[in-house]
C-alpha cells in the first residue's frame, strides 16, 4: 500500500515537473518569437525621430514594414540609408516600403482634409489587412491616423489585436500634435516627453527624452 502511495506520489511530481517544462519552453518560444512592425515615417524631423527609435530597439523588431504617403520622397532615402547600416550589423534584418496617399497636405483646410484622409483610409485598410502586423509605432504624421483607423478596425472585427504605440515629437512641448489629440484617445501606449504634457494628458507615459 505503501509503495503503491509512493508511485503515485512520484508519478505526481514528475507530473508537474513535465508541466512546468513545458510552460517555461512555451514562454521562452515566445519570447523569441519576432514582432511585425508597421512603422509611420512622416516628412520633415518625424522620420530622423521614428529611425532614432528604431535604433534602440532589439532585432527582435522584425520585419519592419515603412508606411509614407506617397509624396514623400526624402523619408524613403533616410529609410533605405538606416536600413542598409541595421543589415551590416544583423543579416537576419528585413524591411519593405509601402505608400499610402497624403492624408493631409499642410495649410489643406479642415473641410477637405476630412475626404483626403477617407481617402487614404481606403488605401490603408487593405495594406493593413494583408500585413496583419503585431504593432504600430507612430510619431506624428498625418499618414499615421488613416493607419492606426485600420489596425484598430482589424480588432474591433476580431482579425487581430494591434498594438497601437504613438510617441509625441520632441517639438510638442505644451499641445499635442493634431493626430497626438485623435490617437490619444485610441493608442494603447501614448508617450509624451515633456511633463508639461504628461500633466495636460494623465493617459499619457512620460519617461523623459526618449528620441
Amino acid at each position: 500500500m505503501n509503495f503503491l502511495l509512493w508511485l503515485v506520489a512520484v508519478g505526481g511530481l514528475a507530473a508537474l515537473l513535465a508541466l512546468r517544462l513545458w510552460v517555461v519552453l512555451r514562454l521562452r518560444r515566445k519570447k523569441l518569437q519576432s514582432v511585425k512592425m508597421l512603422v509611420v515615417a512622416g516628412s520633415g524631423g518625424h522620420t530622423t525621430e521614428i529611425l532614432r527609435l528604431l535604433g534602440s530597439l532589439s532585432k527582435g523588431y522584425n520585419p519592419r514594414h515603412y508606411v509614407l504617403a506617397d509624396t514623400d520622397k526624402m523619408s524613403a532615402t533616410k529609410i533605405n540609408l538606416f536600413e542598409e547600416k541595421r543589415a551590416e550589423r544583423d543579416s537576419e534584418s528585413w524591411y519593405k516600403i509601402h505608400h499610402i496617399p497624403r492624408s493631409r497636405e499642410v495649410q489643406q483646410s479642415w473641410s477637405s482634409s476630412l475626404f483626403t484622409t477617407l481617402y487614404a483610409v481606403c488605401y490603408s485598410l487593405p495594406l493593413t489587412f494583408r500585413l496583419k502586423p503585431d504593432l504600430v509605432l507612430c510619431n506624428g504624421p498625418g499618414t499615421c491616423v488613416p493607419i492606426c483607423v485600420s489596425a484598430l478596425l482589424l480588432g474591433i472585427l476580431g482579425i487581430k489585436k494591434v498594438i497601437i504605440v504613438y510617441v509625441e515629437s520632441i517639438c510638442r512641448v505644451e499641445t499635442l500634435s493634431l493626430s497626438g489629440k485623435i490617437l490619444y484617445h485610441f493608442s494603447d501606449y501614448f508617450f509624451v516627453q515633456w511633463p508639461a504634457l504628461k500633466e495636460k494628458y494623465p493617459k499619457s507615459v512620460y519617461c523623459g527624452r526618449i528620441v
